[in-house]
């Protein structure tokens, strides 16, 4: 068990995703500059309900059970004054607990899970790996500078999820599966239903 910084969002990270995210609360950017001073990760959970920026009178956000290590992997300085990052995810961890700091900082107790090892690609998954390939060419997704390798299904999954246009709902169940096969298949069918095969 240990104790990781979190930051709440209204949307998913996934391992091997790349997420963009403007900074100007204080507490974040106070995050954002011990992680990067100390090249150490924060954890990002996905809001089941309430909202990202504290307000008063408002309860505090519902978080997730579990969520995803952020590394920063990128910053600038936006037209705006704002600070931008690029985050990327790493190891899945299970959340126990949470205590709230005196700057706002929701810190939690949690329990890292191994990283995810590679798995093999199969033939039968070869459509999905031909959908993210056509995603990438996206002038969006080219600013992120994914590097997937497509022989691992776990990296081809997983970036998938993480730009196709899912419900944060399902993006955060699909986040949960701990077996490639039945990830790859839970994929397959939403991308029919997606299509209208289905």
């Amino acid at each position: 068990m240990s104790e990781l910084p979190l930051f709440p969002l209204s949307c998913v990270l996934l391992p091997f995703g790349r997420v963009p995210l403007k900074i100007f609360e204080s507490r974040y950017l106070d995050l954002v500059r011990d992680c990067v001073k100390s090249n150490s990760p924060f954890g990002v959970v996905w809001i089941r309900r309430g909202a990202e920026v504290v307000q008063r009178g408002r309860a505090a956000p519902e978080l997730g059970d579990y969520g995803t290590c952020a590394r920063i992997v990128d910053w600038d300085q936006l037209p705006n004054g704002l600070l931008g990052i690029t985050i990327a995810g790493g190891e899945r961890f299970e959340l126990f607990e949470t205590q709230t700091r005196s700057s706002g900082l929701i810190v939690g107790r949690v329990e890292l899970q191994e990283p995810i090892g590679p798995a093999p690609m199969s033939e039968t998954w070869l459509s999905l790996l031909n959908v993210l390939r056509s995603l990438e060419t996206h002038p969006h997704v080219e600013r992120m500078k994914l590097r997937v390798d497509y022989n691992d299904a776990w990296q081809v999954a997983y970036t998938l999820i993480q730009l196709l246009p899912l419900d944060e709902a399902l993006k955060y169940q699909l986040l949960g599966i701990d077996s490639i096969h039945e990830l790859m298949a839970n994929l397959q069918a939403l991308l029919n239903k997606l299509s209208g095969e289905d």
